[in-house]
């Protein structure tokens, strides 16, 4: 079959069209805000990241990149030398003269919310998608991450008709230092709640701990984020600086369990749905673990 002259020449601007659309997307990225770098990997997009900050430490090969400083503290200098053409990151980012700075140079700085709910991550995606020319993986990686949060729910409701949910704190500290607590309108509050557990607290945000804040209070699992240890030193490094936990029930039954602070930056993360299911078991020690 011969193509006419015509159709020849509409294939051949659609894929040059094509082609210089491919060509006008950012090629170098800056990433800060640890689910964000996270996203970028998954829609496959690792090769065009040419610096990260401090809290993207997944995957692991992120690691090997520049690191442009913590998000809240980023330095206009150590970013511009990258010669970037997009920073991305959350409205965690600052400061904001900063970020003027940043785009007073002709860098494109595009913000995402790090607000911890499906509606949300599903713009970022779809925002994430367009500028990588993604637009489809994205929309099939949502797809896959929800269907994941409903079959956690499904486990959760199942385990809850014979078990009350366990009463829980979350505790994210340094060294065990001067831990806060985390309330709700936090990701560790959406966390706590997908895993089936009853945050006892009640104030909003992150407040710091003492004492008198648990007082009345007696929950039945901890669940503790370290910035700067994990695993067991972490574990000892919080009961030595806040010796009152334990006389917790949590401590005294041995229901003390850690999370990944990178967990909890930048919004809802690819790796959040299996850690659900860790905390769950946890949470639920009787029950089946959730599948896989």
């Amino acid at each position: 079959m011969r193509l006419s002259t015509s159709a020849i020449a509409l294939v051949a601007s659609l894929l040059v069209t094509h082609g210089a659309h491919a060509s006008e997307l950012p090629q170098r990225w800056v990433s800060a805000g640890g689910a964000l770098s996270e996203w970028v990997t998954a829609l496959g997009g690792e090769s065009k990241l040419v610096g990260v900050d401090t809290t993207s430490q997944h995957p692991e090969s992120l690691k090997a990149l520049p690191s442009i400083g913590y998000q809240r503290q980023l330095s206009a200098e150590g970013i511009l030398s990258l010669r970037p053409q997009v920073l991305v990151g959350t409205e965690e980012m600052g400061p904001p003269p900063v970020l003027a700075q940043i785009r007073g140079a002709g860098v494109q700085v595009e913000m995402f919310s790090a607000q911890a709910d499906l509606p949300t991550l599903k713009g970022n995606l779809q925002h994430l998608g367009k500028l990588l020319g993604s637009e489809a993986k994205a929309n099939e990686l949502f797809t896959g991450y929800e269907q994941a949060l409903d079959q956690q729910k499904a486990w959760v409701a199942k385990a809850q008709a014979t078990q009350k949910a366990p009463g829980v704190l979350l505790l994210l500290g340094h060294a065990g230092g001067k831990p806060l607590i985390a309330g709700k309108d936090t990701a560790a509050d959406w966390m706590l709640r997908q895993a089936g557990g009853h945050n006892l607290a009640t104030h909003t945000g992150y407040k710091p701990f003492s004492v008198e804040s648990l007082a009345g209070l007696s929950p039945d699992v901890l669940v503790f984020a370290d910035r700067a240890l994990t695993g067991d030193a972490a574990r000892a490094a919080l009961f030595k600086e806040n010796p009152i936990l334990a006389s917790t029930p949590a401590a005294k039954s041995g229901r003390v369990f850690e999370l990944d602070p990178t967990l909890l930056v930048g919004g809802l993360g690819p790796r959040l749905p299996y850690s659900l299911k860790q905390l769950s078991a946890g949470f639920y020690p009787s029950q089946p673990k959730p599948a896989p």
